[in-house]
């Protein structure tokens, strides 16, 4: 049974195609991205999230043989994929890539991998300073043309940055993908902390969000789960980025959201993954978050986050933003 909450909701492929090394796709592989796919559309999802990088094009690979192995599911669906990093290998750095030329044939590799004659949604992965908004708006114009990618999007780019390259479109920017979470909050505090001091350390551009929201660019939220951290999973070592000072004395903000979330959880009758994304979809850009677990049970643990995002009161919002950030608001 397919769950409408899961509809604002997008899988992360970037788990598909098992390891990051340079060996062949495996059999199980290929199973387990089967497993995955079937959780999603169960969970109510039909938008698919790739890049040309994700396990050095396995993922994309992976996805592929899905297609060609079922083959009504392609018309069902949406699928995005991403371009414009390079991965370092050969003695070469990794790099950006948003040349005219890189793009297509990337997009041309994309396609082959995935079995398909067309990418519903592109992104720039991320800006390369080297490349112009020519170059990149005449690329998409002419694969668009030929039928290969319909829309074109951008990922970890600022309002001012969309806005010189849509002056070379003919059409609208799509999405801007960006981290945004519980954890990773400087899309949010940025727009609270101005005139304060704490404004200083948020390195989010002030002003994307209302850019995307006045120019209708669908806004996506990439990290959305947190990792995990909030949701089950221990959290990793990031430099004390999870603890905060309180009347001099260390607080540890990821446990104190963490009994947040699970308090929520358990009056919501939910999955604490619900509520994650819930708190996320509640805010009024309509944020469409891409979840990144390719666990077919915690895939199914998201699809509640639509009815969670609606029944979220004010004070339960706030309530799990204080906890996460371990101080109150300014």
């Amino acid at each position: 049974m397919t769950n409408d909450d899961g509809s604002r909701l997008i899988f992360g492929c970037m788990g598909l195609g098992g390891d990051w090394g340079t060996g062949p796709l495996e059999a199980a592989d290929v199973a387990a991205a089967h497993a995955a796919v079937d959780a999603a559309l169960e969970a109510g999802i039909t938008d698919f999230d790739h890049a040309d990088i994700y396990t050095r094009g396995k993922a994309e690979e992976a996805f592929g043989r899905v297609l060609a192995e079922r083959p009504g599911l392609r018309a069902g669906i949406r699928l995005q994929t991403k371009c414009g990093i390079v991965l370092a290998g050969d003695g070469r750095e990794a790099r950006y890539d948003s040349s005219g030329g890189s793009i297509r044939a990337r997009v041309e590799e994309s396609l082959r991998r995935l079995g398909t004659d067309r990418i519903d949604t592109l992104l720039i992965h991320r800006p390369d300073p080297l490349a112009t908004a020519a170059e990149i708006a005449g690329a998409f114009t002419r694969l668009r043309d030929e039928g290969k990618v319909r829309r074109l999007g951008v990922s970890n780019m600022s309002a001012q940055q969309m806005r010189h390259l849509v002056a070379e479109l003919d059409e609208p920017l799509a999405v801007n993908q960006l981290e945004m979470s519980l954890h990773r909050r400087d899309w949010l505090e940025s727009g609270v902390l101005v005139n304060h001091p704490e404004g200083a350390a948020i390195s989010f551009p002030r002003g994307t969000l209302e850019h995307c929201a006045r120019e209708g660019v669908e806004l996506q939220a990439w990290g959305s789960l947190a990792q995990g951290r909030y949701s089950g999973r221990p959290a990793a070592s990031d430099g004390g980025a999870g603890r905060t000072e309180t009347d001099g004395a260390p607080v540890d903000t990821d446990a104190e959201a963490a009994r947040r979330v699970a308090e929520l959880a358990e009056e919501k009758r939910c999955s604490r993954e619900a509520v994650v994304l819930g708190w996320l979809m509640r805010h009024p850009a309509r944020i469409r978050p891409v979840v990144g677990t390719s666990n077919p049970a915690r895939i199914a643990a998201c699809a509640d986050a639509g009815r969670v995002a609606a029944e979220l009161t004010g004070d339960e919002w706030y309530s799990l933003w204080v906890a996460a950030r371990g101080r109150p608001l300014p």
